[in-house]
């Protein structure tokens, strides 16, 4: 059985436990058995604009991965993107725990995910058959490009502030029903048990429902859960 290369210096990651993008960085770390420590920093206490983190990410989001005297601050370059990462998170954050104010409070990230497949190449995030790697990018850029962006917390308090309160919500229901939309259309001749096939790789919506549920059942989903963070408050509502 081949080794796991762990790293040298513990893994560090700065996260905040309701953040999408984050939790994708989380679930790509326990899936390769990689141990790391948690630096919390909260997003709605405004903690993403502390001097000191805007060192290590000068736009201010999270999750930002410290690996010796390596710092990533974008989750697709950290991942790079299995579609289970994309597509479980938002759809978690979307129809299961938003915040209180009904705001997805995170940026999509998917630079980790190359960096730790590359670096750390135990249990591969994404396939080796090309065909099935073209759709996990494609479905993750749908996530990235075309749904999270539009429904951010930057962009829905410009929406409120600018335009009014009352025009979030179609607006949030508009961007993600399109992009759900077209995820159903482009797996739904490439779903087995998950989103291209049976192995974990990088409602109105049935296949997308399905998939959710099956990622929930994984130890490595589980446990990167935001309920289960060391900054998740008892109630779960901050």
């Amino acid at each position: 059985m081949a080794s796991v290369e762990e790293p040298k210096n513990k893994l560090k990651l700065y996260s905040y436990w309701r953040s999408s993008c984050s939790y994708r960085v989380r679930i790509a770390l326990n899936l390769k058995g990689l141990s790391y420590e948690y630096v919390p920093v909260n997003l709605v206490k405004g903690e993403q604009f502390n001097p000191e983190f805007l060192k290590l990410n000068p736009i201010g989001y999270v999750p930002v991965l410290v690996d010796g005297d390596i710092v990533i601050s974008d989750s697709f370059a950290i991942l790079m993107v299995s579609f289970a990462f994309s597509l479980f998170f938002f759809f978690f954050f979307f129809l299961v725990d938003r915040a209180p104010d009904g705001v997805i409070t995170s940026i999509f990230p998917v630079d980790k995910v190359q960096y730790l497949d590359e670096k750390y190449p135990q249990h591969p995030l994404l396939p080796r058959d090309l065909h099935k790697k073209a759709i996990n990018y494609q479905a993750a850029n749908i996530v990235s490009s075309s749904i999270q962006p539009l429904q951010n917390l930057a962009v829905l308090k410009y929406i409120e502030e600018k335009v009014s309160p009352d025009e979030k919500l179609p607006w949030l229901q508009y961007h993600i029903g399109k992009g759900f939309a077209a995820l159903e259309k482009l797996l739904k001749d490439h779903a087995g048990r998950y989103a291209t096939g049976d192995e974990v790789f990088l409602t109105q919506f049935p296949l997308l429902s399905r998939l959710h549920e099956a990622y929930n059942e994984l130890p490595a989903f589980q446990n990167a859960m935001p309920e289960n963070q060391p900054d998740a408050p008892a109630s779960s509502t901050a």
